[in-house]
C-alpha cells in the first residue's frame, strides 16, 4: 500500500474507534464528508483491501489527447481571454464543438498557471477550531523573528512546530532567518524524533505556496501541478497534507506558544516594558 492509502487506513481506524468525528477525518484527509462516508462504508465492509485504488496500473478511460488539450490552451489565453471556468466550458461546448467537463478545463488551465476570475464574497464569522482528539494527527509550524538572545547575540529566527492536539513541541530550531531549508531541517527533526503527522498547518508564505497560487482556493491548490516549492514536495513524497491559514487567528496556538516562550506573535517587535 503507499503512504497514501496506509493513512486512510489509520485515520478511518480512528472513526471506527470514536476517537475522530467523519468531519475531522475529512480534514485531515482532504477530502469531503460525502467522501469519507463512502469510504468508512467500504472498508467496514472489505477491508483494508478495498483501500488500493482499482484503477492502479491503467490508463485512464476518458484521457483528453494532447490536441484537444492544447486548442483549450489556445483559446482561453486567446480568443475567449478572462472568462471564467463555467463560462468557458460552455463556451467550448457551444462554439467550438469540444466537450470536456469544468474540472477537465480547471485542470488545462491550471497547468498553465490561468486561474479563473475571483468574485468578492462576503466575509463568514469564523469559530475558534476545536484541537484534534489525538497527538501526532495534525502539526502547526511558523517562524518567529526576535532578539531570542537579548544582547548575548544576533536577532534569530525561531522556527517551531505545536501539537494541535497536546500543545508539545516535538520539534524547533534556530536560523538567521525564515527559509525553506529551516522548515525542511524543522520537518526531518520531527519525523526522526516522533514520527510522520498526517497533517501540517502553516500561514501562506512563499516558503509553502508559490506565488501564482496565492490566490487560489484550498481545493484549487490540492490539484494544481504548475508550479511547487521545496518544502511543498517535501510534505508531498512523504505524504503529509499541507494546509494553509486564511489569518493569523486560525494558527493562533503556535502565535500563542511563540509569546509563552518570551517572543512576538507574527514576528512583531513585542512591546517595552517599563520598570518603576
Amino acid at each position: 500500500m503507499t503512504r497514501k492509502e496506509q493513512t486512510r487506513v489509520k485515520v478511518l481506524n480512528e472513526v471506527n474507534e470514536g476517537v475522530l468525528t467523519a468531519e475531522e477525518a475529512a480534514g485531515l484527509l482532504g477530502v469531503s464528508l460525502r467522501q469519507v462516508r463512502r469510504l468508512l462504508a467500504v472498508y467496514r465492509t472489505e477491508g483494508v483491501a478495498a483501500m488500493a485504488h482499482g484503477n492502479r496500473g491503467r490508463q485512464p478511460a476518458h484521457r483528453i489527447d494532447p490536441a484537444t488539450r492544447q486548442q483549450v490552451r489556445a483559446l482561453a489565453g486567446g480568443k475567449y481571454a478572462g472568462c471564467n471556468q463555467h463560462h468557458l466550458t460552455d463556451l467550448l461546448a457551444e462554439r467550438e464543438g469540444i466537450g470536456v467537463s469544468r474540472s477537465t478545463v480547471r485542470r488545462i488551465l491550471q497547468e498553465e498557471g490561468i486561474t479563473s476570475p475571483r468574485t468578492h464574497r462576503v466575509a463568514t464569522h469564523r469559530s475558534r477550531r476545536e484541537r484534534y482528539p489525538k497527538e501526532g494527527m495534525l502539526v502547526q509550524i511558523d517562524g518567529s523573528p526576535h532578539a531570542w538572545l537579548g544582547d548575548r547575540g544576533p536577532r534569530l529566527c525561531l522556527i517551531s512546530s505545536v501539537d494541535d492536539a497536546t500543545g508539545t513541541v516535538p520539534a524547533a530550531l534556530f536560523r538567521e532567518q525564515e527559509d525553506s531549508q529551516g522548515y525542511l531541517l524543522l520537518l526531518r527533526q520531527l519525523v526522526t524524533t516522533v514520527g510522520r503527522p498526517i497533517a501540517v498547518y502553516h500561514d501562506r508564505h512563499s516558503i509553502f505556496i508559490p506565488p501564482s497560487q496565492q490566490k487560489l482556493t484550498v481545493e484549487e491548490q490540492l490539484v494544481a501541478t504548475n508550479a511547487t516549492t521545496q518544502v511543498h514536495r517535501a510534505l508531498a513524497s512523504l505524504d503529509i497534507r499541507s494546509i494553509s491559514a486564511h489569518s493569523p487567528q486560525a494558527k493562533g496556538r503556535i502565535e500563542r506558544l511563540f509569546a509563552t516562550f518570551g517572543g512576538s506573535p507574527g514576528g512583531r517587535a513585542p512591546a517595552r516594558r517599563h520598570h518603576d
